[in-house]
Order: structure tokens, then C-alpha cells, then sequence
């Protein structure tokens, strides 16, 4: 088998509100929507495999210009050896973010086209560990006012959903006072057997995330995400040390070698990798593997419709994110896909690869074209006759 094509699309639902973290500056008025990068990836013998990846600037680019020319021709079942060529490749330009997004897509492509070769759902090819994995609800956002936090919060409670996610470090880390008082009315709604994460986006200083995880304390908050800057590793873990609630991080790091980094130094009690950005399912089953060897629990960040899988295959899985921002986007780029229950989530156990297929009205609809600088790359032209050297006669 050979790959003969590949190609992208870029989805774009404008009417989604606008999202807002500990460091994402206020949206300008008119602000919001939704983008998804689908990578599509074509064979001689039929079989294509769809990737999911992030739609921000950049990404479609490096799928087109950078990594398409290195894949036509090659077995797609060399999966190993495509990642290592795509990593080479990018190199010089993105061994971290948006060259490492690109790369990403067309690994989970890969996966997927391979599952599907096969007739296996995703997660039966990677040796499923459990095929029904636990959820909890993500969102919170800071530009929710507490009514609406709290509601949100108490929805993902009623459909099932015993564990729930809310950001804190509102406003860069200034508003202290209003994340404790936050916090304590999503506890006081949800009563004590509803299990709560916080995630602070990066936005408090080591001394300051020490001092607001002692207030955090009171209302039994089950993991502190990203307390400080994820560059911060030595900051991650001066403060893993100094506080009793488990510290969560790694989303926003890049291949195996930065979560060795990070695991080596102390800086998590509980691995965040996102296969988005980590390096597709391959590098991401590799740090779930390297977090297993420290022994430490596995929580993956967004993406959830391709961590359903890779945590299948996961035994040191502690919880797979869930997120509404996430779910409204599902909505409208698949025909469907697989709900959860009683907040457990399983794969479809009759459909191959990720299960996933594009709803052609929302492709037709949300489509949006590539920019001019995306062409395809030039092609070799043969000469007219009349410009061919000939030698002078003897």
C-alpha cells in the first residue's frame, strides 16, 4: 500500500461564543467561533485516514508545504519511521508548537487509515488495557459569570458526569479573592462527592500558586493544572513539593524528551500530554508509557474524540477530559460519535479507525479555503524540443 494523496480541511463555525482563561486577554467585541484542521490521507488501495488537528495559524500550512511532499509515495503502515522523517523535517522550524500541531495531524491520520486497513476500531489495534473510560467535565471559563460557572458546572453533574473542571487565576493571577470566592460556589452547588479540578492556565508565580493552594485546600480540589507558566518546570515543582493537592500539567509540552524533562525534575503528579500537540498517538503513547515507569497517573488535554482511544490502551489512565466547547464542534463536523453514560465513555466497538466521519453539509458549509501562499509544489518541466542541447557535428 501506498499513500497517493493528502490533503486538508479547514472547519470554521463562526457563531461559538468566545472563551476566556487565567491568559487569554479579553476577545475584542465581535470575537468567537470554532476551527478544526482535518488531514485526509489517500491510498492506492482505497483506504484513507482522517487526522484531527488544530486549526490555528500555521498548521494547515506545514500539513501542505512541509510534510505532504515526504509522505506521497511511502507505506503508510511505516508509521514509526513516517514520524521520524516528518520530525527531521521540521527540525530547523518547530521541534515545539506549530510545525509539531502539523506533525501531529498526520500521525493520527496515519493511525486512523491504519485501523482501518485492518477493520479495527483504533483502540482494539492498540491492545485496549478497558474498552469504557471516565470523564469529567471541563470548562469554567473566567468570562463566565459565577451564575453561569456554577450552572455549567451543575449541567455536566446532572448528565451523569461525577467530575468537573474550572479555571481559576482569573485575570492573569489578580484576582485572587474572586477565584477562592469561584470555587467555593461551584462546591457549595455541587455538594462534597462531586470531584473538582482547578486549572490555573499558567497564570500565578510559584509563591503566589503556593499561597492560593492553601485557600484551594478548603473546598477539596482533586488536582491544581498549571499553576505557573509550563516552562516554568523548576517553579512546578517548588511547588508539587510545597502543597498537598496534586499538581496536573504537560499539555502545553512537546515529545517524549519534554516530558522527561518535566517527570524527571518533579514537576507533575499527574501527566497532561495532548496528542494534538505532543506528536500524534505515537509520541503520545510513549509518555503514557514513560509516566507509567515513574508511576504516575495519565489525564490527557482536549482532542477527546482520539484520547477516548489511546486511553483505552492506557492502564495508568486516571480521567479523560470533556469538554462543551469541544462537544459543540462535535456536533457539527461528524454524522456522529460515540456519548457517554453515567460519565464513562467508550469508543464504537463496530466502526474502524476513530469511527469519525465528516457531515458533508457542515464541509460545504464551514469549509474554508487555503490561503494564496499555500501551492502545490512546483513540478519538475521537461523542455521543448527546440531548447534541447545538441552537440555540434563531428
Amino acid at each position: 500500500m501506498k499513500i497517493t494523496d493528502l490533503s486538508t480541511t479547514l472547519l470554521f463555525y463562526p457563531d461559538s461564543r468566545p472563551i476566556q482563561d487565567a491568559t487569554i486577554p479579553a476577545p475584542p467585541p465581535g470575537a468567537g467561533g470554532r476551527s478544526q484542521l482535518f488531514v485526509h490521507i489517500r491510498t492506492d488501495e482505497g483506504f484513507e485516514g482522517l487526522g484531527i488537528g488544530q486549526g490555528s495559524p500555521g498548521v494547515r500550512e506545514v500539513v501542505d508545504e512541509g510534510l505532504k511532499g515526504l509522505l506521497i509515495g511511502q507505506d503508510p503502515f511505516n508509521i514509526e519511521k513516517l514520524w521520524n522523517d516528518m520530525f527531521w523535517q521540521v527540525r530547523g522550524y518547530g521541534r515545539k508548537g506549530v510545525a509539531f500541531c502539523a506533525l501531529s495531524a498526520v500521525d493520527i491520520g496515519l493511525w486512523d487509515l491504519k485501523a482501518k486497513a485492518l477493520g479495527l476500531p483504533l483502540y482494539r489495534l492498540l491492545g485496549p488495557y478497558t474498552d469504557s473510560v471516565p470523564i469529567y467535565g471541563s470548562g469554567g471559563w473566567t468570562n463566565f459569570s459565577e451564575d453561569e460557572l456554577v450552572a455549567e458546572m451543575r449541567a455536566y453533574v446532572e448528565s451523569g458526569i461525577p467530575r468537573v473542571k474550572m479555571k481559576v487565576g482569573k485575570d492573569f493571577g489578580k484576582s485572587e479573592r474572586e477565584d477562592i470566592q469561584r470555587l467555593a460556589a461551584v462546591r457549595k452547588a455541587l455538594g462534597d462527592d462531586v470531584a473538582i479540578y482547578i486549572d490555573a492556565n499558567n497564570g500565578y508565580y510559584p509563591k503566589q500558586a503556593i499561597y492560593m493552594a492553601k485557600e484551594f485546600e478548603h473546598f477539596q480540589v482533586g488536582w491544581f493544572e498549571e499553576p505557573v507558566l509550563a516552562d516554568d518546570i523548576r517553579g512546578l515543582a517548588e511547588i508539587r513539593h510545597a502543597i498537598n493537592i496534586p499538581v496536573a500539567t504537560g499539555e502545553h509540552e512537546y515529545t517524549k524528551f519534554g516530558f522527561r524533562e518535566l517527570i524527571a525534575a518533579g514537576g507533575a503528579d499527574i501527566v497532561q500530554p495532548d496528542v494534538g500537540r505532543v506528536g500524534g498517538v505515537t509520541e503520545w503513547l510513549k509518555v503514557a508509557h514513560m509516566a507509567h515507569g515513574f508511576n504516575l497517573p495519565v489525564a490527557p488535554h482536549a482532542v477527546q474524540l482520539v484520547h477516548l482511544h489511546v486511553a483505552c490502551a492506557t492502564p495508568n489512565l486516571k480521567v479523560v477530559e470533556y469538554m462543551n466547547t469541544a462537544l459543540e464542534g462535535d456536533r457539527i463536523w461528524y454524522t456522529e460519535f460515540p456519548q457517554q453514560k453515567d460519565g464513562m465513555w467508550s469508543p464504537f466497538p463496530d466502526k474502524p479507525g476513530l469511527g469519525l466521519e465528516l457531515n458533508p453539509e457542515a464541509v460545504e458549509r464551514y469549509a474554508v479555503k487555503p490561503s494564496p501562499s499555500m501551492s502545490p509544489p512546483p513540478q519538475p518541466v521537461e523542455p521543448p524540443p527546440e531548447t534541447l542541447y545538441e552537440p555540434p557535428p563531428l
